[in-house]
């Protein structure tokens, strides 16, 4: 299979970073809800884009007027790409008030080709009610933006689209962690916006020349805070002993991350407690991708496979692990990720080459600043 050999340089690594993000999002998008078990008994493994959705025969109310399968991504993608929009619009690191102004105008203002509804939309018109909360609390509410996110479902939503701001702080972790922070604070609390600060840090690192898998576990157990940390450091320690996850990994991995779990084993129907804010649970979603991430050995598309038949929240675990690996250089299939961007009427390579540029035209500033920084001090006069 012809391959994007791109990925071994900066600019090539954004580009499969992003193409990682829309490749899982479309790879498993049709099994979303789905258990491990249902995906089996349904389907056998789950390997192909053609897979049909598995609520596609379903009343057209009850999917809302959506389809699915055959390439088409979701909000993944989309948000994903609106902030990659808002970057290069603003030119710099974001906070809290970009989310307001910027973010708010790309999902509410901005009309797009929205692949699931197969027609020009608004994107706020497909996202789901976490989502919709930015405009809600921002906007309609007038929320004080760092404040935005108190009071919103815990879930992935800010975690599903915060890999840009590892690109802007590439080879920086822990700035790509406080500045996540920050921007999502508008968004989500506790562990939702904890694991986007983590996500944020682990793409930092997949895009540092030398990076491995191993660094990038390490990086994120150094910066995780409370269930997140733990949830990372147990999936990841089980995920270390597989051979992939053909062969029972999943349920390896799926029991390791259960004590942290909210959501309970039936994902399409959450526990009563489900999706509150709480230092003893963390979102399932990306210590899943790192666990796979670690079985695959950082492979692109043994990655996103394993999230796609793990079930559950198939596309955004699909997406965040394919983001990593395609971030860390694995070679990408490039047929496939032409095919993706065909299905979705979606231009792939344009938004990852100018998140690059933005990146490094980010980096130039910062160390300015840094420079500028250095020269108030004489070494007499320089902090202990």
């Amino acid at each position: 299979m012809t391959t994007d050999d791109r990925g071994r340089d900066f600019k090539g690594r954004v580009r499969a970073m992003l193409y990682g993000v829309a490749f899982g999002d479309a790879l498993g998008a049709p099994v979303e809800k789905l258990s491990a078990g249902e995906i089996r008994a349904r389907y056998g493994r789950v390997t192909s884009l053609a897979t049909p959705w598995h609520r596609m025969n379903g009343p057209e109310a009850a999917r809302q007027g959506r389809v699915r399968g055959n390439g088409i991504v979701t909000d993944d993608t989309l948000m994903t790409l609106c902030l990659m929009e808002v970057y290069a619009e603003a030119g710099r690191h974001l906070d809290a008030w970009d989310m307001a102004d910027g973010f708010v105008r790309q999902i509410a203002w901005t009309p797009r080709f929205v692949p699931e509804l197969q027609r020009e939309a608004m994107l706020i018109e497909r996202l789901f009610y976490p989502e919709k909360w930015i405009f809600q609390r921002l906007q309609l509410a007038g929320a004080e933006p760092r404040q935005g996110g108190i009071g919103n479902m815990v879930n992935c939503g800010a975690a599903m689209y915060i890999a840009p701001v590892g690109i802007a702080n590439a080879g920086g972790p822990e700035a790509a962690y406080v500045e996540a922070l920050d921007l999502t604070g508008a968004h989500q609390s506790s562990y939702g916006r904890e694991a986007a600060a983590v996500l944020a840090a682990a793409v930092a690192e997949a895009l540092r020349p030398g990076a491995t898998v191993d660094t990038v576990v390490d990086v994120t157990l150094h910066l995780a805070k409370d269930a997140t940390r733990a949830a990372i450091e147990a999936v990841c320690d089980v995920a270390s002993s597989l051979d992939g996850w053909r062969d029972g990994g999943l349920a390896v991995l799926r029991a390791a991350f259960a004590p942290f779990d909210s959501v309970g084993e039936h994902y399409a129907q959450p526990a009563q407690n489900a999706r509150i804010p709480s230092r003893l649970h963390s979102i399932e979603e990306v210590p899943i991708a790192l666990g796979l991430l670690v079985a695959t050995g950082g492979d692109y598309l043994e990655t996103m496979l394993g999230g796609v038949n793990y079930g559950r929240d198939s596309d955004s675990i699909a997406s965040m692990g394919g983001a990593l690996a395609g971030a860390l250089g694995s070679p990408v299939p490039r047929r496939l990720i032409d095919e993706v961007g065909e299905a979705s009427k979606l231009d792939l390579e344009e938004p990852g080459r100018t998140m690059s540029e933005v990146a490094e035209e980010i980096f130039v500033k910062d160390r300015a600043r840094l420079d500028e920084r250095a020269r108030a001090f004489a070494p007499s006069e320089a902090p202990a």
